[in-house]
């Protein structure tokens, strides 16, 4: 019976080293383990670059819509709200849904109630775009989102004083 018993632990052992030994299937492993936190932050640091890229695309639209007030061009144009909004949809077309929208309430949802003045001469003015960016919630808790209804708060502002036209 003993005999039985030290043949019975040196098989395995045998098997145990050779368990040990055995490569196949290692790196499928490696990569199963790595694969997910690769991902994640994958999907984190794009997310985060077409943010960022939007985010300028819409401060430029600002500067750009800042221009046409600060040298009058609105004002001699006799350009109300919906025109003025009209002409800054192109500029940010490529990225953006919809037109910028003015104000949001504390519930995330978007009202319009800032008032449309490109001021006279000498006035200083401040040309402020905000969007609601819809945010996919990525894995390991990246959030970009900073309003109820899982969107993050985009804003381009221009601060200028008005030409003498």
């Amino acid at each position: 019976m003993v005999r039985d018993l030290a043949r019975y632990l040196r098989r395995c052992a045998r098997e145990l080293a050779h368990f040990r030994r055995s490569q196949q299937g290692a790196t499928a492993v490696e990569f199963a383990l790595i694969a997910p936190a690769f991902l994640a932050m994958l999907i984190a640091v794009l997310q985060t670059c077409v943010f960022v890229f939007a985010q300028q695309t819409l401060q430029n639209a600002a500067v750009q819509a800042g221009r046409l007030i600060m040298t009058g061009q609105v004002q001699n144009g006799n350009v109300t709200q919906s025109q003025f909004l009209n002409s800054i949809c192109p500029m940010i077309r490529p990225l953006f849904t919809s037109t910028p929208q003015l104000n949001y309430d504390g519930q995330g949802q978007v009202t319009n109630s800032w008032s449309y003045d490109p001021g006279t001469p000498g006035q200083v003015v401040i040309v402020r775009l905000i969007y609601q960016w819809s945010v996919v919630s990525g894995p390991l808790g990246f959030v970009l989102s900073n309003l109820p209804n899982n969107s993050a708060e985009m804003m381009g502002i221009s601060a200028f004083r008005v030409e003498p036209y």
